[in-house]
């Protein structure tokens, strides 16, 4: 056998393996990443492909930490914030699993719940601000997007405290409460002169070559949503993963649905681009409530619910919520006429509960009218977070 010198030995980084939500990632501290990678470009990508485990032609991720989902593809690196009145910068990765890409367009809202305890346990947070019982106000910079979000962490003897009896569907094991405020949610930055609704419509009438010419509310808050009637493409708001992730043709019209509306949103310039924007926009359906049973077996009642969601990610049917679509949900279930609104009963409310494929998910939002635009100052939901595993990942030398 060959003796294998020339080839550069691994590197170790340290890092930490968290769940956040319904998501789980790599987090790591900005100072500790290889010094090619402290900045944004292409060593620091493919670092961060080669620590998930992609581009992987097989879709597992074996051979890195990725789970082979949209769900457990994603990277984190925070550091002191560099922004008065916040304590941590938080910068979000989705790592493609089959292409050699990591798209930084978009926030993670269930990893956002993950962002408040990392950073105390890593001492990003000043120790004027955690108390010693009680609940630790972290201030995060959403660099990604450039927004605030208040993660409210509870703290037992100076510790971030995990286990509690908090149970969040699509999540195995209860844990300790965090809420998450996303503060301002709606873009301002991205495409449409930065207005909640890019299009200056709550409800288009969006026309998709191929598919057809149907309903849509195209909005931006917490992330770019295109939301769609279920029963105007063939669905009842009742689906499991499995009903549209196994048929290619429908992940086909709902990734052109994604790209029209993209288009319509002022997001891409051309369809092409939407290939190399994955992350953003989601595209979503609405229904009415109906019984059906969740992915874990448990049985959701109509009444247990305002409206049915179903929404996708990297262009699969998500296992339940984005935390960032959630944002898009409540901010436009409060704001009567919409899509989202209209489902969930047409009528005004500042917080809606909807099913999704792993159960339910209650969501507020304070929506408001102000001389002709239509503002929200935050969005709130509940999620949990944990450590899963903290050392180092290691990765080839000369991989990035």
């Amino acid at each position: 056998m060959a003796h294998a010198t020339h080839f550069a030995p691994q590197i170790k980084i340290p890092a930490t393996y968290m769940r956040g939500g319904t998501s789980k990632g790599v987090f790591f501290s900005l100072k500790d990443l290889p010094e090619a990678a402290q900045v944004p470009g292409p060593a620091r990508d493919a670092l961060l492909l080669r620590v998930i485990g992609s581009p992987d032609p097989y879709d597992k991720q074996i051979d890195g930490m990725g789970g082979a989902t949209s769900s457990t593809s994603k990277t984190v690196i925070l550091s002191k914030s560099i922004k008065a009145d916040h304590d941590v910068d938080y910068l979000f990765g989705q790592v493609s699993i089959d292409k050699p890409f990591v798209d930084w367009s978009g926030n993670c809202g269930n990893l956002s719940a993950a962002v408040g305890s990392f950073a105390i346990s890593n001492g990003l947070v000043d120790s004027s601000r955690i108390p010693h019982n009680g609940v630790a106000v972290v201030r995060v910079w959403q660099a990604n997007i450039g927004k605030t979000i208040i993660a409210h962490v509870p703290i037992t003897n100076g510790e971030v405290q995990e286990t509690g009896d908090f149970e969040l569907d699509g999540v195995t094991f209860p844990a300790a409460e965090v809420q998450v405020e996303f503060m301002d949610p709606a873009a301002e930055e991205e495409g449409g002169g930065g207005s909640m609704f890019p299009t200056g419509n709550l409800v288009d009438d969006l026309e998709v070559p191929g598919v057809g010419t149907f309903k849509a509310t195209m909005i931006n808050a917490g992330i770019p949503t295109i939301f769609v009637n279920a029963e105007d493409i063939g669905y009842n708001g009742t689906e499991l993963q499995g009903a549209i992730n196994s048929d290619p043709k429908a992940l086909l019209m709902f990734e052109t649905i994604r790209a029209y509306g993209a288009l319509r949103m002022g997001l891409i310039k051309d369809l092409d681009e939407a290939a190399k924007r994955q992350h953003t926009p989601k595209v979503a359906f609405v229904a009415k409530p109906a019984d059906y049973v969740a992915s874990s077996g448990k049985a959701i009642a109509a009444g247990d619910v305002d409206l049915l969601v179903r929404a996708l990610s990297m262009g699969k049917l998500h296992h339940a919520m984005m935390g960032t679509a959630a944002v898009a949900i409540g901010t436009a279930a409060a704001i009567s006429g919409t899509l989202v609104n209209l489902a969930a009963g047409g009528i005004e409310r500042n917080a809606v509960r909807f099913g999704h494929p792993s159960g339910t998910l209650r969501v507020g939002a304070e929506a408001s009218l102000v001389n002709g635009e239509w503002t929200v100052n935050k969005a709130i939901m509940s999620r949990s977070a944990r450590v899963l595993m903290e050392g180092y990942v290691r990765v080839p030398g000369d991989s990035f």
